[in-house]
């Protein structure tokens, strides 16, 4: 899943900048709801980054059970702050 698909999909824009704080709540409500249901790793991760990069992730030990998973989330957690710092 790539970054301007997941905004088409939940927010119905690409351009972040054209979301509204109402379309923000039911965008990642949605999300947070396919978060749940979706099986495959890749779109959970993906799902889970973007929730996490708006500040609504849920604990990412609660969504990841594998060990793996849990480690590449927080090695994106690192990245991600290592990139509001630069």
């Amino acid at each position: 899943m790539e970054f301007n698909d997941l905004l088409s999909r939940y927010f119905a824009t690409s351009d972040f900048a054209d979301i509204t704080p109402a379309a923000m709540a039911a965008g990642t409500e949605r999300m947070r709801v396919d978060l749940g249901l979706e099986t495959d790793r890749g779109k959970r991760f993906a799902i889970w980054s973007l929730l996490y990069m708006l500040g609504e992730a849920p604990e990412l030990t609660a969504t990841f059970k594998d060990a793996g998973e849990q480690d590449a989330a927080r090695n994106f957690m690192d990245m991600m702050a290592a990139a509001e710092g630069a």
